[in-house]
């Protein structure tokens, strides 16, 4: 009885480690997926720089999918701050606070000039040249208060930040339909002057990689005229030293922006608009030419 008694207990005891074992390793089997998990993120993180090293190419890539996400994140998180104010032009100042940062992390420095040509009073017009979207990093750190851009209406579907493009008042228009586009900057116009606010364009249109400025559409120079408030040119010097889409070259640099002195618009009808637009773009690639070979100069001699 007695030895019947032990050999049940070591068959319950064996029994019983049988159904714990199987748990035990159920339970490594589910681990085991998200430490591999984490293994590979922490051996990508440790791969990336050395890619980066190692390929040209890869780097760009890198580091162009990483400033887009990177200000979709951000856009993410100033959203509510954005949504207290609703529809309004002091966000901006909320966006550029958050974003001025971006240029550390690229290593990326600004040299800027003429700074006292933006201290004026009441509303303007901003024209700059469009070379990529690094331009985002010079406007972010000139940009005036209650300033906000023009921009392609399909900007607005852009997920998070067009949301906040939105929230901080930017106006959009549809390049397709120049009525419509043309509707709109009348009522940019009236919103100017009503509410003191300063509209910041891209007079070509779209972004140029080539450095050259393609030629400048009059949008702008119409709306300044019709509002009567002056023009302020800004010019950013060529990036080629440091990044170039055709290339895919995407390293650390420097970069000039260059703000003009006020070209002023009263007593200036539409008739004017033409010879305005190719004074102010012929006066925009002089700077570009000499800000940018003082650039190239500089990188020479320390090269």
């Amino acid at each position: 009885m007695a030895a019947a008694a032990a050999g049940g207990g070591r068959r319950e005891a064996r029994g019983s480690r049988r159904q714990v074992g199987p748990e035990s390793l159920g339970l490594g089997l589910r681990l085991r997926p998200k430490a591999m998990a984490v293994w590979l993120l922490l051996l990508l993180l440790l791969l990336i720089p050395v890619l980066c090293q190692l390929s040209a190419t890869f780097k760009y890539y890198f580091k162009m999918a990483f400033y887009y996400s990177w200000i979709m994140a951000l856009a993410l998180g100033v959203i509510p701050l954005c949504l207290v104010r609703g529809r309004n032009v002091e966000n901006m100042k909320i966006v550029r606070y958050v974003l001025q940062h971006i240029k550390y992390l690229y290593g990326i420095k600004l040299q800027v000039n003429g700074m006292e040509n933006l201290q004026v009073k009441g509303p303007f017009v901003v024209i700059s040249n469009h070379q990529s979207s690094l331009d985002l990093m010079g406007m972010m750190e000139i940009l005036p208060d209650r300033c906000v851009a023009i921009a392609k209406k399909e900007l607005m579907y852009a997920g998070t930040v067009g949301l906040v493009c939105w929230l901080t008042g930017i106006v959009f228009i549809n390049r397709q339909k120049k009525s419509d586009a043309k509707s709109v900057m009348s009522e940019a116009a009236q919103t100017m002057l009503k509410e003191d606010v300063r509209l910041w364009v891209f007079p070509e249109g779209t972004r140029n990689h080539d450095g050259k400025m393609l030629p400048f559409k009059r949008g702008a120079f119409h709306l300044a005229v019709q509002a009567q408030v002056p023009i302020i040119p800004v010019v950013f010097s060529s990036y080629n030293d440091f990044y170039n889409k055709k290339e895919k070259r995407f390293d650390s640099g420097t970069y000039t922006v260059q703000i003009l002195q006020r070209i002023e618009t009263k007593g200036l009808t539409a008739d004017d608009v033409p010879d305005l637009t190719e004074m102010a773009q012929k006066t925009m690639v002089i700077a570009w030419h000499e800000i940018s070979a003082a650039m190239l100069k500089g990188s020479e001699n320390q090269s």
